[in-house]
C-alpha cells in the first residue's frame, strides 16, 4: 500500500467517494484531504457529475480512480440499488479501481443482495454495516422535530445501538488507505443500545430542554407524512425503516470501531453533548 500511494501522491490516482456532499461521505472527503491524498466528489452537483440514476455519468466519475467509498442514495432498500451497486462495481474494477469500500446495512435482505453482487464483482472489498446514525437528530429528518420539542415516530420500546457519523468515517477513510480490511466485514454500533425514547430523553437533557417523544403506528405515521406531500418514495422507505429496519434484529452491538481504529466506539451521550453546544438544538423557536 505504501507504494500505491507514492503513486496517488504523484497525482495520478484518485479516491472517489459517493455521497461525498452526504453526512458520512463528506467527512470522509475531509479526512482524505486533510491526509493529502487526491479526492473525487461523487454527487449530482459537480463537474463530473455523479449520479445513480444515469449511468452515462459513472464512467467519467472513475476516471483515474484507485478506490471507491460505496454510498447508495437515497438507500440501499430503494428498488433497483442492489442491481445499480452491482452494476457499478463492476464498471469500477472494469475501470481501474480495485479497492470498494461499501457503507451497508445490518442485515437487510437488500443490503445483503448488495453486498453479494459488490463482492462478486473482482474487487479488494471492504463492508461497513452501520447502525441508525445518531446525527439523523441533528443532520437530517428528525432535526426539526427535535426543535419543535416533540418527535414523533413509529418507534416503540425496541432499542438501536446508535452510530456515531465521526466513526464511521474515521473507519471508511482508514480502510480506504490502509492495508489490511480486503474481504472484511465490519460492524459498526455504539456502545449502548437506546430506544429512540431514550436518545430523546438524552438530547433533552442535553440541550437542557424538555423534548417528549410521542410513539405511533407505522400506518399512522405513513400517512401524516403523505397528507404533508412528502413524495410517495419517501414515505415507502420511511415505513421500511421502521417496519423492517428497527424490528429488534439488530438490537446487539457490534465491535468494527474497535477492531478498525483501535479505540471504543463513540458514546450517544458525547455526540449528544457535542451537538447541544452547537445550540442547534435550540433553534427555530425552541423552548
Amino acid at each position: 500500500m505504501r507504494n500505491h500511494f507514492r503513486h496517488v501522491e504523484a497525482g495520478q490516482a484518485i479516491t472517489l467517494v459517493l455521497g461525498g456532499t452526504g453526512k458520512t461521505g463528506s467527512r470522509v472527503v475531509t479526512r482524505l484531504r486533510e491526509l493529502g491524498l487526491p479526492v473525487r466528489v461523487g454527487s449530482r452537483s459537480v463537474d463530473p457529475p455523479f449520479d445513480w440514476a444515469d449511468r452515462s455519468t459513472w464512467g467519467p466519475a472513475l476516471t483515474d480512480v484507485a478506490a471507491v467509498y460505496v454510498t447508495y442514495y437515497p438507500d440501499l432498500a430503494t428498488p433497483g440499488a442492489p442491481e445499480a451497486v452491482g452494476a457499478f462495481a463492476d464498471l469500477a474494477v472494469r475501470s481501474g479501481a480495485r479497492r470498494l469500500v461499501m457503507l451497508s446495512g445490518r442485515g437487510e435482505p437488500e443490503a445483503e443482495a448488495a453486498e453479494k453482487l459488490l463482492r462478486a464483482s473482482g474487487a479488494d472489498w471492504t463492508i461497513l454495516r452501520a447502525a441508525w446514525f445518531s446525527q439523523n437528530f441533528s443532520e437530517n429528518y428528525l432535526l426539526e422535530p427535535v426543535q419543535a420539542g416533540e418527535v414523533v415516530l413509529p418507534a416503540g420500546d425496541v432499542p438501536e445501538p446508535f452510530v456515531d457519523v465521526d466513526d464511521i468515517a474515521d473507519v471508511a477513510t482508514a480502510t480506504l488507505t490502509r492495508d489490511g480490511h480486503s474481504g472484511q466485514i465490519y460492524d459498526l454500533t455504539g456502545p449502548r443500545l437506546l430506544t429512540m425514547a431514550d436518545a430523546v430523553a438524552e438530547i433533552g437533557a442535553a440541550a437542557g430542554r424538555t423534548i417528549s417523544f410521542v410513539p405511533v403506528p407505522a400506518g399512522d405515521y405513513a400517512a401524516a407524512l403523505a397528507a404533508e406531500g412528502v413524495p410517495g418514495e419517501v414515505v415507502e422507505l420511511m415505513f421500511y425503516l421502521f417496519t423492517i429496519v428497527l424490528d429488534g434484529r439488530n438490537a446487539h452491538l457490534g465491535d468494527g470501531v474497535q477492531q478498525v481504529l483501535g479505540r471504543p466506539a463513540r458514546d450517544f451521550s458525547d455526540y449528544a453533548r457535542d451537538t447541544a453546544a452547537t445550540g442547534i438544538w435550540t433553534q427555530k423557536g425552541a423552548v
